[in-house]
């Protein structure tokens, strides 16, 4: 097809430049192409709605939050064909995120390290391209927010973080994503934990009650976790998101686990790996939800997705949804097109 064709003639051009430096070159030209109509000649996938969190999806592959932190790229990335976008992770106050170099391929293992560390221009900045995007303007599809803490916050304040930043994007998102689980901000997967967690969900659900009721609309709150959690963490997890009646739950984030990249270069960075080491984590983590929930609420699976076959293994453990991110560093938009068509039927 005409998609693969051109990525794999752009690939070797982006993997010559270092990867933060590429991912800053493409997401501009894709937003370029997208106002020029040139993205209308990449075959889109196949209608195949889903109805998840109450939601209509047009079909079940999203893209996964952090390719586009600001919400300014939201048109260009429609145009891929996506099921959904989820955008962000945006946190209250504008901060750089962590020095650079920061984001590294290890192509051995179609894999992605990064510390990036929720580099973003703030929420109100956010909101402001958000609102700015044709996407939002004329309702043409599922914009999940994803939003954080910042950096600077004390681990006990973060509560302050993630209100803020839901009041500020309540009116704008089609799901709201609360990310506690980035292994770039200091201690942040402390929230993870079963009084934290506990404390946290409540405090949000309470709030998204009194947004749902000022704005006379609701809007679904999804959880993301990381895949480094054991069988204990995953029950109490799965407990706190049911007695708090949250909408969905989002598995997985990166990991800090290197086992499967040991003696590969940049293996030893500090940052969450991606790519396809993580798929059989985050496959675990799914399955061990799937059992814990009973389908009590659905599960978006993510990590480590690069093939058809791929999207299809996350259903069959348990997700009703999926989101890609490294994929499509490795394979392209073509990627996309795969995968719903391997899923197509399922969930």
């Amino acid at each position: 097809m005409f998609d693969n064709l051109l990525y794999s003639l752009a690939r070797p051009l982006l993997f010559s430049l270092d990867a933060e430096e590429a991912h800053n070159r493409t997401l501009p030209a894709l937003r370029r192409a997208a106002a020029l109509g040139m993205t209308g000649l990449l075959a889109k996938p196949a209608s195949d709605p889903r109805s998840v969190m109450g939601i209509k999806f047009p079909n079940p592959i999203g893209l996964a939050a952090g390719l586009d932190k600001d919400g300014a790229y939201i048109d260009g990335l429609a145009a891929l064909g996506f099921g959904s976008l989820e955008i962000g992770t945006v946190t209250p106050r504008a901060q750089p995120g962590n020095p650079k170099p920061r984001m590294f391929r290890l192509p051995e293992a179609r894999a992605i390290i990064n510390r990036m560390g929720f580099n973003n221009g703030g929420v109100d900045a956010f909101v402001a391209n958000v609102q700015r995007s044709r996407f939002y303007q004329e309702g043409r599809g599922v914009l999940g927010l994803n939003i954080g803490k910042n950096a600077d916050t004390p681990i006990e304040r973060a509560a302050d973080d993630y209100l803020l930043c839901l009041d500020k994007v309540y009116p704008y998102a089609t799901y709201v994503t609360v990310n506690i689980s980035s292994p770039n901000t200091k201690n942040l997967r402390q929230l993870q934990g079963a009084s934290e967690l506990d404390g946290l969900l409540g405090t949000l659900k309470d709030a998204q009650q009194r947004l749902a009721d000022r704005h006379k609309r609701y809007v679904p709150i999804a959880l993301k976790i990381a895949p480094d959690v054991d069988g204990e963490q995953v029950k109490n997890i799965a407990d706190a998101l049911v007695r708090h009646r949250f909408d969905a739950v989002i598995a997985t984030n990166t990991t800090i686990e290197r086992g499967a990249v040991a003696g590969m270069p940049h293996a030893d960075e500090a940052g969450g790996l991606s790519g396809a080491p993580v798929f059989e984590a985050s496959n675990r983590v799914i399955r061990a939800l799937s059992a814990e929930l009973a389908g009590a609420l659905p599960i978006i699976g993510v990590g480590g997705i690069l093939s058809g076959a791929d999207a299809r293994a996350k259903f069959e453990a348990g997700a009703s949804l999926v989101q890609l991110y490294s994929g499509l560093i490795y394979r392209g938009p073509a990627l996309i097109r795969e995968c719903a068509a391997a899923v197509r039927g399922l969930g």
